[in-house]
């Protein structure tokens, strides 16, 4: 661990992998599917706050929390009671053909928190995919229309309908096309790559312009369009934060055609950008908003929040024997009242330590191109020169692998971008950490040393 730091963390104690996580690693190539992604060998056996720690006794600081998941932090208290409570009354009831009182708590707070003044009606799945899968089949039995759009960059899950809406890496899509018919997709506004070769803010987001002048001209008919899917920041593409008008224009157009708006808030929401949803910061009011990740902690649960008028479906037009279990409601509803308690201004605060302390970071280190982000949501893109702006995709491997081996935990996105998204409970000691780590893995990196 650093010179006088009172964390526990990063602490390693061995070379990871160590041998319990060498076994445990031989043993799940035998017995698990092998179309999971491990970026190292992690095998955790414990998270308490910030801390992972592995099984043969290393502690890591995590800037993952799980995929963006654990925003209160590994096994946060009140988190652990309010599971601890509820699976001592009820565990399992199925919300498709009972009623409980947690599901519908969950449902009221989730209808009073999201962006927008219409009332709001709540369905409930397990993950993002399906809180995708349940706004993409709800946008086409309101609408009774067939077509969407969505963006190049984006992903949406791996499920058919959420997958024929991604367009991240043709490795997710390989093998399984023909997909959903009727999804067309065009370039989100990654204005430090511009698909249109045009420069912010001259290009006035023509990007969205495009869309109306061009797409709707030549190709797709507006008037069959039900709804375009859009991440308020772009997650898995590379934590690309458009411009402040985007969101505006494009939202404008859907009102233009009567096309509904869906955000996926999966990776952005639930507080991670400082806000409670990311499309907080663009003041625009989606009619379909998908969550899950951060939204119970860590206990699988998704959820598609639409308007009242827009949630017209009939009895068993769609249903999840799973979706708003009981426990992870609980979990849900102990989550939020964190956030609203401390954990929102905490993401916006620690969010600005960290990119402020990446841009004093930026002059040394000419591996970084771009960083971007809102509260604990950055991209730090990595460049082999910043001329060309050239990806430098085995330099941020090399980087992430290590990261991991000094005890700090990150995951890439995007070609060649590294993402910070800690828990929203750090604090600067945890911010100065991971910042000392990263600046001394660049500069080996830069230096051609194997880190």
């Amino acid at each position: 661990m650093p010179a006088g730091s009172a964390k526990p963390y990063p602490f390693m104690k061995i070379k990871p992998p160590g041998p319990k996580a060498r076994t445990l690693v031989n043993l799940d190539s035998q017995f698990v599917s092998q179309s999971y992604t491990r970026n190292y060998p992690l095998v955790a056996d414990r998270g308490e706050g910030a801390m992972v720690v592995d099984v043969d006794g290393n502690c890591y600081l995590d800037f993952t929390a799980g995929i963006a998941v654990c925003a209160t932090g590994h096994s946060h208290p009140k988190v652990v009671e309010a599971i601890t409570r509820q699976a001592k009354r009820l565990i399992h009831m199925s919300g498709t053909d009972f009623y409980y009182s947690s599901q519908i708590a969950l449902a009221r707070k989730l209808s009073e928190i999201a962006p927008g003044r219409k009332p709001k009606k709540v369905f409930f799945g397990n993950s993002g995919a399906e809180a995708i899968e349940a706004a993409f089949k709800l946008a086409r039995y309101h609408t009774k229309r067939t077509m969407a759009i969505a963006f190049y960059g984006a992903f949406h899950g791996r499920t058919m309908g959420a997958l024929s809406l991604t367009a991240s890496k043709t490795i997710q899509r390989k093998s399984y096309i023909p997909l959903v018919p009727g999804v067309v997709h065009v370039p989100y506004a990654y204005c430090y790559r511009c698909d249109y070769n045009l420069t912010y803010p001259s290009c006035r987001v023509s990007c969205v312009d495009w869309i109306k002048d061009s797409l709707f001209r030549s190709s797709v008919p507006p008037e069959e369009v039900a709804a375009i899917f859009v991440e308020p920041i772009q997650g898995e593409g590379g934590y690309i934060v458009p411009p402040p008008e985007f969101h505006a224009k494009l939202h404008q157009i859907a009102r233009d055609h009567g096309i509904l708006y869906v955000v996926d808030e999966v990776q952005s929401g639930m507080g991670r950008t400082g806000k409670m949803f990311a499309i907080e910061h663009f003041g625009v009011e989606p009619d379909i908003i998908a969550v899950a990740k951060g939204i119970a902690s860590g206990l699988p649960l998704g959820a598609m929040i639409a308007t009242a008028d827009i949630m017209d479906w009939t009895h068993g037009s769609h249903a999840s024997t799973f979706g708003g279990n009981p426990v992870s409601c609980e979990a849900a509803l102990a989550t939020i009242e964190l956030l609203e308690n401390g954990l929102l201004a905490n993401a916006a605060t620690m969010g600005d330590y960290l990119i402020k302390g990446l841009m004093k970071l930026q002059p040394q280190h000419p591996l970084i191109g771009d960083i971007r982000g809102k509260g604990l949501m950055i991209g730090i893109e990595l460049v082999k020169d910043r001329s060309s702006r050239a990806p430098a995709i085995d330099e941020r491997n090399r980087v992430v692998q290590g990261c991991f081996e000094r005890g700090l935990l990150v995951l890439g996105c995007g070609q060649s971008t590294v993402r910070f998204s800690p828990p929203l409970i750090i604090d600067q000691e945890d911010a100065d950490i991971a910042l000392g780590i990263f600046s001394e893995v660049l500069a080996e990196v830069e230096k051609g040393v194997s880190p």
